[in-house]
């Protein structure tokens, strides 16, 4: 039990993501136009380990009965970089904007299902039968934690 309990609070490990780089080459060359540089990366999840099920006095199925699973990733580093022409109204003054997004670590965990079932804990005053009770269904809520940014910039040439 002690290591259902140890294994439910682990968190996941916070995996890397796999650098992309988008082609828009064909475009440059095809439309003659200067194209936005693009470089991304695929986040990799992984998934932890399941909350252990806890049973509580008087019941009898475990709180929660479909437990949370805790996903964690990382969100890559996003850069866009495009040429911005004639900045301050001359051509020399071409410069580049871009948009940047850090890397940030993110955080999810599945909803979970809490139920009540039909019939109590076996009955004393019953002869051992157990009684009849309201049944219960819920969900546990839905968590996605984690901070992204991003960054705008404007550049000319020096």
């Amino acid at each position: 039990m002690t290591c259902m309990a140890a294994a439910g609070a682990a968190t996941p490990a916070v995996a890397d993501s796999v650098p992309v780089g988008v082609p828009l080459d064909a475009v440059k060359t095809t439309l003659g136009v200067d194209t936005p540089r693009v470089a991304t990366a695929v986040p990799v999840p992984a998934v932890g380990a399941p909350e252990a099920p806890r049973f509580h006095k008087g019941n009898m199925l475990p709180t929660p009965l479909l437990p949370a699973v805790p996903i964690g990733t990382e969100l890559g580093s996003t850069l866009v970089t495009s040429p911005v022409p004639n900045l301050l109204g001359k051509p020399e003054t071409d410069g580049e904007g871009s948009v940047e997004s850090p890397a940030t670590d993110l955080l999810a965990r599945t909803p979970g299902v809490v139920a009540g079932g039909l019939l109590t804990m076996p009955d004393g005053s019953n002869s051992g039968v157990p009684n009849l009770a309201t049944p219960e269904l819920g969900l546990t809520t839905p968590e996605l934690i984690g901070a992204p940014t991003a960054l705008l910039g404007l550049g000319t040439p020096r």
